[in-house]
């Protein structure tokens, strides 16, 4: 049972470490979906992650500054929206400087309110989201294969986490199922025809990256305050890059984003419980190619090896109203 238990524990961290990923990639679908590339998903998330750390150290409060973190994700959103939609600017330009201002911006804010290089100070225990037990954990916890999978797995988990998980099925319906799903999904194939149908094809994109804005904040909230303590510099580490690859693998679909985040939290987790381990016949393998999996990966899917992906046919083209 030994190996079982250490699956057990790599599962578990796996789910907990899919989490900001699949929050931000949910984020990227809604907004490509519609035809706006969002590389600045990266900055959106530290964005979050610092207004979060800040507004749950000052308040105390999780959910306060749960609020803060959704707040300034959709100002960068909005940013981005106008400079991409409103404005009719390259895409791909400004994501990557919302990227660059999100990294130098929470390193000068937070030096000058806290002065500890660019970090938050601890935020204390209820301003974070703490583990929620469900019920039954302890007593399944000796039941073999299913208790510890209970217990350790599905329960144990904060709050975020089960709202990550209940947005895959929440993303599905309104994509596909609901009126606003199937105008955003017509704005990112065909912006001319759902023009000429009488829709504004600028506020349903607007609509679509407040969404991911929305979305961003939680994933940036998770980092700060759920999964850590305060905020650190670049702590989202390339989470934003590798969450766009993760919605390139699933092709731009709700569930198959789910497993692919799973996947990419599964690598992290291996990378974290190999550090120091050694490998039968091999000896210690230096821990950097363990953390390396997850970006390996990344370069993998993105160079074409699951097949074509398509992406939205509008995507990535500022729409221009014929007259």
């Amino acid at each position: 049972m030994e190996f079982f238990d250490i699956f057990v524990s790599i599962l578990g961290s796996a789910v907990r470490l899919s989490i900001p990923l699949l929050f931000t990639a949910l984020a990227g679908l809604f907004s490509e979906r519609a035809g706006v590339f969002d590389i600045g998903l990266e900055g959106k998330m530290l964005a979050a992650a610092f207004a979060s750390a800040c507004a749950a150290y000052v308040t105390g409060s999780a959910w306060l500054g749960l609020l803060a973190g959704i707040g300034v994700s959709i100002v960068f959103s909005l940013v981005h929206g106008f400079a991409s939609i409103t404005n009719r600017g390259n895409q791909i330009v400004s994501g990557v400087a919302l990227n660059f201002v999100a990294m130098g911006l929470t390193v000068v804010l937070g030096q000058a309110w806290f002065g500890q290089g660019g970090r938050t100070p601890q935020v204390p225990g209820e301003g974070r989201f703490a583990p929620i037990i469900l019920p039954g954990a302890d007593a399944m916890r000796d039941v073999p294969v299913i208790g510890p999978l209970y217990a350790n797995v599905i329960s144990g988990n904060n709050i975020l986490t089960y709202i990550g998980f209940l947005m895959v099925p929440v993303a599905w319906w309104v994509l596909f199922r609901t009126r606003f799903g199937l105008r955003l999904r017509a704005v990112g194939e065909n912006p001319g025809a759902v023009d000429t149908a009488g829709i504004s094809v600028s506020w349903m994109r607007y609509r679509a990256v407040i969404v991911a804005g929305f979305l961003c904040g939680f994933s940036g909230t998770y980092l700060a305050i759920a999964q850590s303590a305060a905020f650190i510099n670049n702590m989202s580490a390339g989470k934003g890059y590798i969450a766009l690859a993760a919605l390139i693998f699933a092709k731009w679909k709700p569930v198959p984003v789910m497993f692919a985040c799973l996947l990419f939290g599964f690598l992290d987790a291996v990378a974290n419980f190999m550090q120091g381990k050694s490998v039968p016949g091999i000896g210690e393998v230096p821990v950097q190619i363990f953390q390396a999996l997850p970006y390996i990966l990344t370069c993998v899917l993105l160079a074409g090896f699951i097949g074509v992906a398509h992406a939205p046919k509008a995507g990535g083209v500022p729409y221009v109203k014929e007259r």
